[in-house]
């Protein structure tokens, strides 16, 4: 790292988490990790943390039809397939043909990353893919949630015999601190509350015998045990990777209690969870890697903890009577309020009709704990289990994840946040129809360069896409393009992006978006992402009578000249298209009825240039501009990329530049 580079990051990140970082490394580098002894206490057996549902309560909420759609996948499971990243189906692999090395190897280099065949031949994807992630989500058990589940409905002992199955397959295949599956503490804390929660659910299964029991409860020794020497890492990172790893060692105190080190997991767990609620949700509900998929996940883990503080159960009481007192909440009045707002925000962006939220941020398949039979995309159960938990609301109707998580009281008492704040970017004239524009400011490390970002929604389609993020590392030009702002719903100046892109995962010099101003009809708001370039970019949004109408003004603080490019991804629908001068029209076949864009630029001079293109999966359809092969692609999921349209215009000016766009949308 060039000393520049070094010393804007630590401006702009702060000294302890770059000093974090480094700590971290030096640890690789030393070999201390490799000398920390794996621990081998015995015990005998695991505290049991939940409430469980019945039987027929689960039976009453899926129906015949949840509970036909559940065993499907279940057996889906039984035969070795499971949904990557909530997708294809692909095999579940857990272990390797070829030697495994110490897990600092892999992060040094010295030890190559096995090829993950199953997961490239599923999605598709080019063979000379390396991803870490095809590997590890297998090895998160989240599939063992969707075969506990299938137990606790129909009593079948296959599901619990799939389950010791593969826990021996891994087990097995990787021991402790051997091999990829063991490098990243969240991932090794992930699999541990999957192992807790699957130690209570088959509990009275013939399956479980007593040596299966002992070797599980060895293994989440192990897991939790792990966790801690890298925790360091975690608080460099400053995302999800930190309650993450604090949820799974709070899990290990509770479900571990007689073990040496269950005080230590514990208080640290505490600590770090609510530092996280704390401090890495802001005052308006968002997450701070600014992704729809990773609010949602720290939505789940603390409805975990939340479920973990609130046991019924008669064997639990009898505990707590023996001990004479309960252990103190672990979530302190301000994180419950922190994670109050968090609730609204992700409510606020959930689609009514489908379920489904803007495709913000990265989205790498991060379901952690999957207690439903919805779509990967569906973000209601979620916000209804949290609603009920955190806010005493019911915005949908019961679901079996709030089930499994017991949410029937909420723990805040308190008044309800205002939701002012939260309202600021979205205009919603209707359930049928609304919009989110992207309007943010503060840490946007992890973000995209999305400012000024527009999802339109109608009668549950998504009518203005946001690309997503499709592959991390793959080779050229697949290695996480999608975070550009030239593939968003906004305008870009010169061909530059918004912010700095300092890495793969990392944005620096970050824009400030602003609500200049607000009403119930429509928003204006502004960035300075092209400060640089001397440039403001305004945009105003608005809905009447069945049209959404869009106002880009791009304002040049000086007379050079510059190229200004309004991009919309687009649904891949049949269409036809219109265009002529400066005017763009297409028609739109959705499958509630017919949408038609227009789009138009003004200038304020003579001497311009203009020019209008259409791209659908990397190839040129109508007008004239060079196509990346990253152009016109959406991903619904990680690994995973379908077509769509997109509609560009450029215009190079040396003055102020309009854009205006509509979309009328047939009648309700």
């Amino acid at each position: 790292m060039h000393l520049k580079h070094l010393l804007k990051t630590t401006h702009q990140l702060g000294f302890t988490q770059v000093a974090l970082f480094a700590l971290y490394k030096l640890g690789l580098k030393t070999g201390y990790y490799k000398r920390i002894p794996i621990p081998d206490s015995q015990i005998a057996n695991i505290e049991y943390l939940f409430s469980l549902p019945s039987s027929n309560e689960l039976k009453e909420t899926l129906g015949s039809d949840g509970i036909k759609t559940l065993l499907t996948e279940a057996n889906h499971v039984v035969d070795g397939k499971f949904r990557i990243f909530g997708g294809e189906l692909t095999e579940i692999k857990l272990d390797f043909d070829t030697p495994r090395s110490h897990w600092t190897d892999y992060e040094t280099g010295k030890a190559s990353i096995p090829n993950s065949q199953f997961p490239i031949l599923s999605l598709n994807l080019p063979p000379s893919t390396l991803d870490l992630k095809l590997i590890w989500e297998p090895a998160r058990f989240g599939w063992a949630f969707t075969l506990g589940r299938a137990y606790r409905v129909s009593g079948d002992e296959k599901y619990a015999e799939a389950f010791w199955r593969y826990f021996e397959i891994f087990d097995a295949g990787n021991p402790v601190n051997m091999g990829p599956n063991w490098m990243n503490g969240q991932e090794v804390a992930i699999r541990l509350m999957a192992f807790v929660w699957a130690a209570q659910i088959f509990d009275e299964s013939n399956e479980t015998t007593k040596e299966r029991k002992e070797r599980l409860t060895q293994s989440i020794t192990q897991h939790a045990t792990r966790i801690t020497p890298t925790l360091l890492y975690a608080r460099s990172q400053n995302n999800n990777h930190l309650p993450s790893e604090a949820a799974g060692l709070y899990t290990a105190s509770l479900a571990l209690p007689a073990h040496p080190q269950a005080p230590k997991w514990r208080k640290l767990g505490i600590k770090w969870l609510n530092w996280s609620f704390e401090n890495q949700i802001d005052e308006k509900g968002e997450y701070i890697q600014h992704s729809v998929t990773y609010h949602r996940l720290v939505l789940q883990l603390a409805l975990w903890v939340n479920a973990l503080n609130t046991k019924s159960t008669k064997e639990h009481e009898e505990k707590i009577k023996k001990k004479e007192k309960k252990l103190s909440e672990p979530l302190c009045p301000s994180c419950l309020k922190k994670i109050a707002l968090a609730t609204r925000w992700l409510a606020e962006l959930t689609d009514p009709i489908s379920g489904n939220a803007p495709n913000l941020g990265a989205n790498d398949g991060a379901y952690i704990f999957p207690l439903t039979n919805g779509d990967f995309r569906d973000f209601r159960p979620v916000v209804n289990a949290a609603s009920r938990a955190f806010l005493n609301e019911d915005p949908f109707s019961i679901d079996e994840m709030s089930s499994w998580f017991k949410v029937e009281s909420s723990k805040l008492k308190e008044k309800k946040p205002s939701t002012l704040n939260l309202k600021l970017s979205t205009l919603k004239p209707s359930t049928e129809s609304w919009a989110s524009l992207r309007i943010v400011n503060g840490n946007l490390r992890l973000a995209h360069a999305d400012q000024l970002h527009l999802d339109l929604w109608w009668q549950g389609e998504n009518i203005t896409l946001d690309p997503g993020t499709y592959l991390y590392n793959a080779e050229a030009p697949w290695d996480n393009p999608l975070p550009a702002a030239e593939f968003h719903n906004t305008v870009t100046v010169n061909g530059q992006d918004q912010m700095t892109r300092a890495s793969k995962f990392m944005y620096l010099d970050w824009s400030v978006g602003q609500v200049v101003e607000r009403s119930d009809s429509g928003i204006i708001a502004e960035h300075d992402g092209y400060r640089k370039q001397g440039v403001t970019h305004r945009r105003t949004i608005s809905f009447e009578k069945n049209t959404w109408h869009v106002e880009d003004n791009l304002k040049p603080s000086t007379l050079n000249l510059q190229t200004y490019r309004l991009h919309w991804l687009i649904p891949d629908w049949k269409y036809e298209l219109e265009s002529r001068e400066e005017r763009v029209e297409i028609s739109l076949k959705s499958p509630h009825g017919l949408i038609r864009i227009t789009s138009h630029a003004t200038r304020n001079t003579q001497h311009a240039t203009h020019s209008f293109s259409l791209a659908r999966a990397g190839k040129l359809l109508h007008g004239a501009a060079e196509i990346s092969p990253t152009r016109g692609w959406y991903s619904p999921t990680y690994g995973v990329k379908i077509p769509a349209l997109s509609l560009a215009l450029e215009v190079s000016a040396s003055n102020e530049v309009q854009f205006t766009t509509k979309f009328l949308i047939p009648d309700s």
